[in-house]
């Protein structure tokens, strides 16, 4: 039988986004985050507590079906304390591999899709063998909690290794080659748990700062290469045995397609799927999470996405501009803080061209990525 009470851990605005699709379906959610004004707050039922507090936690998995996640940095002892109440989707599996960067590349590598190469770094004495493998040009990260572009060092030699690495604390490390890449994509798909995967058309994305800032969909890249990155994702959801959404995200170079990172989530290159797909990422999340049909993903009109960071612009400025919509996430603006998207919708792809151009000028006036900041000027 399908779920209507679903649980979700993390109530940021992706929860909220994940609360409002649910409630034509008739599901109910209860949102678990310590933060008492918790974006998700809006969409459902909202239980304030730490995440080590096991009461809160037993009444949560007790007023719930099934549960689900949308962040991944969900504290391990707290999420095997739920899963021994309640079905947990996508899986604790899927948590455990992309929430260490080590273990994802290696799941990625052993489910056939192509990465970058990579060395683990926990020890100086690893530095020098990390160089022998990967080059003097790569880009050093924290193994797990890095986002956003946090926790992340570009290096060119092996002085700025070493620099990098004592600048993140000497903290467990990825250390891997630079990609010099073409252009970002990358593909959200959806399994249900009858193994049925829908995917959405492959979306190109730009990135400043680390910050995604904006997503057009569909990507412009040859139909080979698109067929190719919805592979990878379908090999990636089956070989997690996943339920729910994800994002694979990759670096297009010379042609050929590199993997990035997953998003074992709903994911912000997605975000555009709310009116330009027929039927939204967060829509087909919580249908999988519940054991209902997958939605239809086709596209209903040519779509973009911009992020609004940092700074909000006037309603009436976004709203004028034909075919935007305004997400606001009810969250409080500072940089480096996402508080909302415009999603920019239109027929044909000129008219998304010359819509998203007055979308990103909007966003390029408020946007603040970094404190004393001045408006962001995106490449």
């Amino acid at each position: 039988m399908s779920a209507t009470k679903i649980g979700v851990l993390g109530g940021g605005q992706l929860g909220q986004m994940l609360g409002l699709a649910a409630i034509p379906l008739g599901i109910e959610c209860v949102f678990y985050d310590p933060a008492p004004d918790a974006p998700a707050r809006v969409a459902g039922r909202h239980i304030s507590a730490a995440w080590s507090d096991r009461e809160a936690l037993a009444e949560f998995a007790a007023s719930v079906e099934r549960i689900t996640f949308e962040f991944e940095n969900v504290p391990a002892a707290s999420l095997a304390f739920l899963a021994e109440r309640k079905p947990v989707y996508p899986g604790v599996r899927s948590l455990e591999l992309t929430s260490d960067r080590i273990r994802e590349k290696e799941f990625l590598r052993s489910a056939g899709v192509p990465v970058q190469p990579f060395a683990a770094v926990t020890v100086r004495s690893e530095l020098e063998l990390a160089l022998a493998t990967v080059g003097t040009h790569g880009v050093l990260k924290t193994r797990t909690l890095g986002y956003d572009g946090k926790g992340q060092r570009v290096v060119h030699s092996a002085d700025e290794l070493a620099r990098a690495w004592d600048s993140l604390d000497h903290a467990p490390c990825i250390y891997e080659a630079f990609v010099p890449f073409d252009r970002e994509v990358s593909v959200v798909a959806t399994r249900g748990a009858d193994g049925e995967i829908a995917a959405y058309p492959v979306v190109e994305n730009l990135h400043t700062q680390g910050i995604l800032f904006r997503s057009i969909a569909p990507a412009r890249v040859s139909d080979e290469l698109a067929r190719a990155a919805e592979g990878h994702a379908r090999r990636v959801l089956e070989a997690l045995g996943h339920v729910g959404t994800l994002a694979l995200e990759m670096f297009v170079a010379d042609g050929t397609l590199v993997a990035n990172e997953v998003a074992p989530r709903v994911h912000n290159s997605g975000h555009w799927t709310i009116h330009g797909a027929r039927t939204s990422q967060f829509e087909n999340h919580m249908r999988a999470v519940a054991g209902l049909p997958l939605g239809d993903t086709g596209m209903a009109e040519f779509a973009a996405m911009v992020n609004l960071v940092g700074g909000l612009p006037a309603r009436e400025e976004v709203l004028a501009i034909p075919g935007a919509s305004l997400q606001l996430y009810g969250k409080s603006p500072r940089p480096g803080r996402k508080v909302a998207h415009i999603g920019v919708v239109a027929p044909t792809r000129a008219e998304l061209d010359e819509r998203l151009a007055r979308v990103e000028g909007v966003a390029r006036r408020v946007n603040r990525l970094s404190l004393h900041a001045e408006p962001a000027r995106h490449a």
